[in-house]
């Protein structure tokens, strides 16, 4: 892989992460007191998602693009908002003992890697339709979504720190806001 090649993909690859950094802002602004263990499952399943949806379209070829490509947007736009109002309703609520406020856990944990991975299984079938190969593209999109999940979390937990209490609506507010601009970007490109 040449130098430009490997700038494009990290190029992609900061793109990709996008969707996973803000997710983890918010995730970091939820979270009581993100340990080790937090940083870890979020950086780790968000990564992981991330190299494994180029390596899964690169080889799902033309059959799986032409049946994802028209709703991937809207699967990712209403995952996003379904944990998104999830945490706006349990805000409101004066309920100490909300269900589910660690979003690095369980079911909320894998539904949040998926959506914040559908656009990297694009990827990965226009690098097979390229020709291109695919594991080192991967492990690069792998480890920068990594790496800007673990900056994302520490910003929300900063930003945590100035909100207090109604954090938890702030951050369900911003993962509705990152399904909607999922939808329109792929709407109006």
């Amino acid at each position: 892989m040449n130098l430009a090649d490997s700038l494009a993909i990290l190029g992609i690859a900061v793109g990709l992460a996008m969707d996973a950094f803000s997710v983890c802002i918010a995730a970091g602004m939820i979270i009581d007191r993100p340990t080790a263990r937090h940083y870890f499952r979020l950086a780790f399943h968000f990564g992981l998602f991330q190299f494994m949806m180029p390596i899964l379209g690169y080889f799902a070829g033309r059959y799986l693009e032409s049946i994802i490509k028209d709703y991937d947007h809207w699967i990712a736009l209403a995952i996003l908002t379904v944990i998104g109002a999830k945490m706006i309703r349990e805000s409101l609520s004066d309920d100490d003992r909300r269900i589910e406020r660690d979003p690095s856990r369980g079911w909320t944990l894998i539904v949040l890697a998926v959506a914040t991975s559908i656009d990297a299984l694009a990827v990965g079938l226009s690098l097979g339709l390229l020709g291109s190969g695919i594991l080192v593209p991967s492990v690069i999109i792998g480890v920068v979504c990594a790496l800007f999940s673990v900056i994302g979390i520490s910003i929300g937990k900063r930003v945590g720190a100035l909100f207090g209490r109604r954090v938890e609506m702030i951050g369900g507010v911003i993962l509705i806001a990152i399904g909607i601009r999922i939808a329109v970007s792929h709407l109006f490109p």
